[in-house]
């Protein structure tokens, strides 16, 4: 993991990961406070088509993702500051799709137990993402693999404590 300077100290660059429902706007934006830096939810970025798919309770496919994940890649690079993105970045292709725009990314991956996942989905109404995709993404998802800058962090703790440990994390293993 390396990072850049800027007149302000150290400049990251973090995904915040997972599967719907386990935080990461909450963590995301915690974490980009306690790194005094910039949160953007990956939600935000997302085609038309990909939300009116996704609330009809379609899972996204390769196809649907690979623009909004270069478009997220894009944003991550062009940020002249700290930079924190929410974005379920479930497969390693997907992680690999960002890095290529944004290579010093690192990844704050958020997780736990289906059943916890689940209730937090439910309780978040309005929301486009139904809790009848939470099984799709579970099995989609690809945790961190040994050579990927990233640490994952469980979702049972409160998320104050995910974001300072997330943030004690990095500022620790960002080399110079």
């Amino acid at each position: 993991m390396t990072t850049q300077m800027s007149g302000r100290g150290r400049i990251f660059r973090v995904v915040v990961m997972g599967v719907s429902g386990c935080g990461k706007s909450t963590v995301g934006k915690l974490l980009a406070d306690e790194l005094d830096g910039e949160f953007l939810d990956g939600d935000d970025l997302h085609p038309v088509a990909n939300i009116a798919k996704m609330a009809a309770g379609i899972p996204l496919d390769d196809a649907d993702r690979e623009p909004w994940l270069r478009e997220i890649g894009a944003r991550m690079a062009a940020a002249h500051g700290t930079m924190v993105i929410g974005s379920s970045a479930l497969r390693r292709k997907y992680r690999d799709l960002i890095r290529a725009a944004a290579p010093d990314t690192v990844f704050v991956h958020l997780h736990g137990s289906r059943e916890l996942l689940a209730e937090r989905m439910a309780g978040r109404p309005g929301h486009f993402m139904p809790p009848s995709l939470l099984d799709s993404q579970l099995a989609t998802l690809e945790p961190l693999e040994p050579d990927e800058d990233g640490k994952a962090f469980p979702i049972a703790q409160p998320a104050e404590l995910i974001a300072h440990g997330a943030a004690g994390w990095i500022k620790f293993a960002v080399r110079w």
